[in-house]
């Protein structure tokens, strides 16, 4: 009995390795498609690692999250409305770096197929997208990439690696998150991080699935 569990709790304590290493060799087989070699490829996913760890705030606002009990007790006594701030971020890993490999890929992109794409998947990241409060934006992990790629091929051709990753990042971006951006006060989070699950965020992932399945 001891001789099976020992195997199987190596196992199961190897596993979140063993989904990480499945995770590279997926995100360095996109890369590559998109014209990277292996070691850019392994650059560009350490960059991405690292900067999941660092959030460059944007933008901060102090707003009242309880005023005063009563005008008796006001009258008497002042008491002070509780004040909250809300710090917004956007995610070096998980946004940033996304966006400017997107600028990279632009020129070997048809334009106007990658506009038409990136507004496809804008509109249906806009439609799924829903605000959950104390948490931020939530959004369907696998419908974006799926709607790029199949975008991008119907659109670009044999050019559909670069169009969807390009409109995976954008529209994900834009659909999710710019435009939910007035509705981030009433989510009442601390901080809202844009790309802040670093590497395995919808905007990275999103890129890096549609330009596999394209």
């Amino acid at each position: 009995m001891y001789g099976c569990a020992f195997p199987l709790m190596m196992l199961i304590l190897a596993l979140p390795f063993l989904f990480f290493m499945l995770y590279f060799n997926v995100a360095a087989l996109s890369f590559t498609k998109l014209g990277l070699s292996p070691a850019g490829a392994f650059w560009l996913l350490f960059l991405s690692l690292i900067g999941g760890m660092i959030n460059i705030p944007i933008s901060r606002e102090r707003f009242i999250i309880e005023g005063q009990q009563s005008q008796i007790m006001s009258f008497i006594f002042y008491m002070p409305p509780r004040v909250s701030e809300q710090v917004i971020a956007v995610n070096v890993g998980g946004a940033v770096i996304p966006v400017l490999f997107s600028l990279y890929l632009l020129p070997r992109a048809p334009l106007v197929a990658t506009i038409l794409a990136a507004v496809v998947v804008t509109l249906v990241a806009k439609a799924l997208a829903r605000p959950v409060p104390g948490v931020g934006i939530r959004l369907p992990a696998l419908i974006p990439p799926i709607v790029a790629a199949v975008a991008a091929l119907l659109l670009a051709g044999e050019n559909a690696a670069p169009v969807a990753y390009i409109a995976g990042v954008w529209g994900t971006l834009i659909g999710a998150d710019l435009l939910n951006y007035p509705r981030f006060k009433q989510l009442g989070a601390q901080v809202i991080s844009i790309g802040g699950a670093g590497v395995f965020d919808g905007i990275f992932l999103v890129g890096i699935v549609a330009a596999l399945l394209a």
